[in-house]
């Protein structure tokens, strides 16, 4: 075992993109800024993003998570994550009389915009996406009559519309690009005068998180994709990597919790990271992998991502409001 030969060509593929995308970002900061801004305790309804380090990370700063609004004290301060809510939720938010600050990603909120638009010309609308995710909880209240949920392809047999010359489809944005245009297709042959979103709603991130596995994951003995289990964007690209042809795929949300077992044989190990993953927790599994001889990384770069989003607008607001006091 100890002789050179078995060490020589063990490398790792860094994929990039990988991690934090502009909306994960801008829900991070605006808990953070909140929480300069107002002094903690900020209460935050559900995760704030799907990673559990990033969650307590900010519980230690000063972030309380709950499950509901009925959870935050009345006249508190309420951050909604970056999935979305249903239209309700800001409704009990009011009833409270709490201050909501919407951290929701600026491309949800285009595709709720979407299921409003679509509802109000009375279509049928069939959303692509996972039953329960908090996105799909959340674009369904925009329009529950009108919405059907349809998990996959095969899941399409079932679903029935009122009139098939008024139905469009949605989708969650944090899917498998090839999965959801099968779904897509399946639905096509049921419903031939289906209608399309007007830009796809998978956004940018997933898809470009996605492509670069495909261009390594034929390569690769390991993928080792750093996430959360209830991350969605996290969990598809295990499966588009084993997909595309890696040997097996595995999902951590730390260096520590690789199997060692997972490395016998393997010569090329990938590694990329969920849209919700701090790069820190990256560098963890590198280092890691240094440590047993895969000590040659190539970094292997697809697109270049430059989108950023601004802060919420009600935060903004109370932070330029903040800095003329002190100016003054």
């Amino acid at each position: 075992m100890g002789n050179m030969t078995t060490n020589r060509g063990k490398r790792v593929l860094l994929a990039k993109p990988r991690g934090y995308c502009a909306g994960v970002d801008r829900a991070v900061e605006t808990v953070e800024k909140a929480i300069d801004l107002y002094g903690p305790p900020i209460y935050v309804r559900k995760q704030i993003v799907h990673n559990k380090h990033v969650v307590t990370t900010l519980e230690a700063k000063g972030a309380i998570f709950v499950e509901e609004n009925d959870e935050v004290p009345p006249g508190s301060i309420v951050i909604f994550s970056a999935h979305g809510v249903a239209p309700e939720v800001h409704e009990q938010a009011r009833d409270r009389d709490l201050k909501a600050i919407d951290a929701t990603c600026p491309l949800v909120t285009k595709v709720h915009a979407e299921a409003r638009r679509f509802a109000a010309s009375d279509y049928d609308i069939v959303l692509i996406g996972h039953e329960g995710h908090e996105e799909v909880i959340g674009t369904t209240g925009e329009a529950p009559e009108n919405i059907k949920l349809v998990e996959g392809p095969d899941s399409v047999d079932q679903v029935e519309v009122r009139d098939p010359e008024k139905v469009v489809w949605l989708s969650q944005t944090t899917l498998s690009v090839d999965e959801t245009m099968q779904t897509v297709d399946s639905l096509r042959q049921k419903f031939p005068l289906l209608q399309a979103p007007p830009s796809d709603d998978i956004c940018y991130a997933t898809q470009n998180r996605q492509q670069v596995i495909k261009e390594i994951a034929h390569e690769c003995d390991v993928m080792i994709v750093v996430g959360s289990t209830n991350s969605s964007n996290s969990v598809r690209l295990v499966e588009v990597a084993l997909q595309a042809g890696a040997k097996s795929g595995y999902l951590v949300d730390y260096a520590e919790e690789i199997d060692d077992s997972w490395l016998d044989d393997a010569q090329t190990v990938g590694v990329t990271s969920g849209a919700s993953v701090p790069d820190d927790l990256v560098q963890d599994v590198l280092a890691y992998l240094s440590e047993r001889g895969f000590d040659d990384v190539s970094e292997i770069e697809t697109v270049k991502e430059k989108l950023t989003f601004s802060l919420p607008r009600e935060l903004v607001k109370d932070m330029k409001k903040q800095a003329a006091a002190s100016s003054s």
